[in-house]
């Protein structure tokens, strides 16, 4: 099966959800569907009466777009996490061009893919490979984000691609943590650089450069410590290992990856708000698109920020983790 078969499977809490609400839209002010009545046996028609009589479908409800179904529309994709600002942009470009026409749900879905394809597509972008070696990959996000096995997927993929990678396992005060990374490291054939519990984390990110570096690797990913956005002290910790990376070479780290839980809805913003401020967020990867109701907040944020989304995920296996396709995504969205 492939992903975005997986995703359009698995995406069912948002698709049915959004999916759902369109119809409902469309449904509210519809007068009902003429319902077409086959002939009586008796009559046996013809293959034209067949065609244009009995095998006609019943035609789709269709409902005038009018203010009152743009705020029913505006209301449905804020409650799919889609956010304010978004949520009127979207709804104005779709009623661009269609006011007062009836329209059905179909073409409704349709519009609503089309408006967020086209706010995904500039940022839809896999991660960037440079020839600069070790090309280090600094990973971030909050407790329970998925950053360690969305680390252990990037570095199985890399190798399969052909790419020599090493892993730093810098969340120091969970040992959990480094025993899955250590998992995740066996099964893609990638070393994992540990150190005692407790040792302070830029330490071994600076001995992980050096090491990447002696072995000629292509690529070093750095796994951190999950840490809440608003816990300052923590944030700084992050900001120190930015700052002893860029002792050994002052371009590193080359990509900062926030990965973010998509169940967490809205909060997701403020988690790039605050990493953007202490770690220079080059891209995202967002993860559990099949645990919520909430992909809409996706679309928010490539509108507000406009950061690069190098991958999703759907699942827990190796090949749950792939590059992100804007049309897929969309249309696997509204239930298309």
């Amino acid at each position: 099966m492939s992903f975005f078969s997986k995703l359009r499977e698995r995406l069912t809490k948002s698709s049915a959800r959004i999916g759902t609400g369109l119809d409902d839209i469309v449904a509210e002010a519809a007068p009902e569907a003429p319902v077409t009545t086959p002939p009586p046996e008796t009559e046996r028609p013809g293959l034209m009466g067949r065609l244009l009589g009995r095998e006609t479908a019943p035609a789709e409800p269709r409902r005038e777009l009018d203010d009152a179904m743009l705020e029913e529309l505006e209301d449905m994709l804020i409650a799919a996490d889609m956010g304010t600002e978004t949520a009127l942009r979207v709804t104005a470009n779709i009623a661009e061009g269609r006011m007062g026409r009836r329209i059905g749900a179909t073409e409704l879905k349709q519009a609503l893919a089309d408006e967020i394809t086209r706010i995904m597509a500039p940022v839809a972008q896999p991660l960037p490979l440079y020839p600069r070696k070790p090309q280090v990959v600094l990973v971030v996000g909050v407790n329970g984000s998925g950053k360690t096995t969305t680390i252990g997927k990037l570095a199985s993929q890399l190798r399969a691609a052909g790419k020599t990678v090493v892993i730093a396992a810098c969340d120091t005060f969970r040992a959990a943590a480094v025993e899955q990374l250590q998992v995740w490291g066996d099964r893609a054939g990638v070393p994992v650089l540990v150190a005692p519990q407790g040792s302070d984390p830029a330490s071994l990110a600076y001995d992980a450069m050096v090491r990447a570096e002696s072995d000629g690797a292509d690529l070093l990913l750095i796994d951190t410590a999950g840490r809440l956005q608003n816990r300052a002290d923590l944030m700084e910790e992050l900001a120190k290992i930015v700052r002893v990376i860029r002792k050994k070479d002052e371009t590193a780290p080359h990509n900062t990856l926030l990965v973010l839980d998509a169940t967490t809805g809205q909060n997701a913003l403020s988690q790039v708000e605050a990493f953007r401020r202490m770690a220079d967020v080059s891209g995202l990867v967002m993860t559990k698109l099949d645990g919520t109701a909430r992909g809409g907040v996706l679309v928010a944020l490539a509108d507000r920020y406009g950061l690069p989304i190098h991958a999703i995920g759907v699942g827990e296996q190796i090949d749950d983790l792939d590059a992100f396709e804007p049309d897929e995504f969309a249309r696997a969205l509204v239930g298309l």
